[in-house]
């Protein structure tokens, strides 16, 4: 998507999802929807990368049916997002109606609705090559025109209007989370990986380290049946010349990072340490490397890729 102004709250009274006062017994709704090339799918996966459970392209007859399943459901699905918009055709009219009928229900839904100037629609259609879902034999321009006509009353009645002009994917994914991140989630989840490199290096992996610098427990009888998670193993790794100020630096290094991947929206990072065969040094470090991450208030999760396969 080609740049995507500033998000603008049009609401006075709306607030972002996860503010004060707000009722958790009840499972939240927010309904994404507006313009055709706006970034309404953008807005979606970065709702799901912050764990709310998003349905995409959903009939408005479905909207009371999931809200109850959702309430029957309770604290297990509190987050629902549903994008609905043009692509349901006859269905989208009767989005106003559905609206309705959930304000006397089991939720209070909220609607945000994406924006953009007719010339940053025209051209990211044109950059993406397809045509626009209303447009039939016409132009672009006669697409957009119906489906401006078609969702004014539901962009007057919108929660929160965000015009995407001027944003990137990345920009407006980190607009997205800044209104509805809440504090139920966790900005940035960083996975600690050990692996072996007989196996391969992890293709998903943002960094990679190689610790086959350290002495090999693979040669000690004692060890070689143990694993990094075993004191003795983790113990022999550990004291091994230059594995401590590894770690610290290591970690020291990788702050500035996780900053700034907080910065740009990243919600997921994986951190992999590698020896030969995934066993020994790569899981003890992996273990030790979790545990001061975690520490200084990262939230981290450890994984042994290759724990096992020998």
């Amino acid at each position: 998507m080609a740049p995507v102004a500033e998000a603008t709250q049009e609401a006075g009274d709306a607030q972002p999802a996860g503010g004060a006062g707000e009722d958790r017994t009840r499972p939240e709704l927010l309904i994404i929807t507006g313009m055709s090339g706006a970034g309404r799918s953008t807005a979606g996966k970065a709702l799901e990368d912050l764990g709310w459970y998003v349905v995409d392209n959903l009939p408005p007859q479905m909207l009371e049916p999931l809200a109850e399943l959702a309430a029957r459901a309770g604290r297990s699905v509190p987050r629902i997002a549903v994008v609905v918009d043009v692509r349901g055709r006859s269905f989208f009219a009767e989005l106003q109606g559905a609206l309705a009928v959930l304000d006397t229900r089991h939720v209070s839904p909220r609607v945000v609705f994406l924006d953009a100037s007719d010339e940053v629609l025209v051209r990211r259609f044109e950059s993406v090559r397809r045509p626009h879902p209303l447009q039939g034999d016409g132009r672009i321009v006669d697409g957009i025109a119906h489906e401006r006509e078609l969702t004014s009353d539901l962009r007057a009645r919108a929660d929160v209007v965000l015009d995407t002009s001027t944003l990137n994917v990345h920009q407006l994914g980190a607009k997205v989370a800044a209104l509805f991140e809440g504090e139920l989630t966790e900005a940035l989840r960083v996975t600690v990986m050990s692996f072996g490199f007989k196996y391969g290096t992890p293709s998903d992996a943002e960094h990679v380290a190689d610790v086959r610098f350290l002495p090999n427990p693979h040669w000690e009888p004692d060890l070689r049946p143990l694993t990094g998670k075993d004191a003795p193993v983790a113990q022999y790794v550990l004291a091994a010349e230059g594995a401590l100020p590894f770690l610290e630096r290591y970690a020291a290094a990788l702050q500035p990072v996780l900053q700034g991947y907080r910065r740009e929206n990243k919600r997921f990072a994986t951190v992999a340490l590698g020896c030969t065969g995934g066993k020994h040094r790569s899981v003890a470090l992996v273990e030790e490397l979790g545990r001061r991450l975690g520490a200084e208030g990262v939230p981290v999760r450890v994984l042994h890729r290759d724990l096992g396969r020998e």
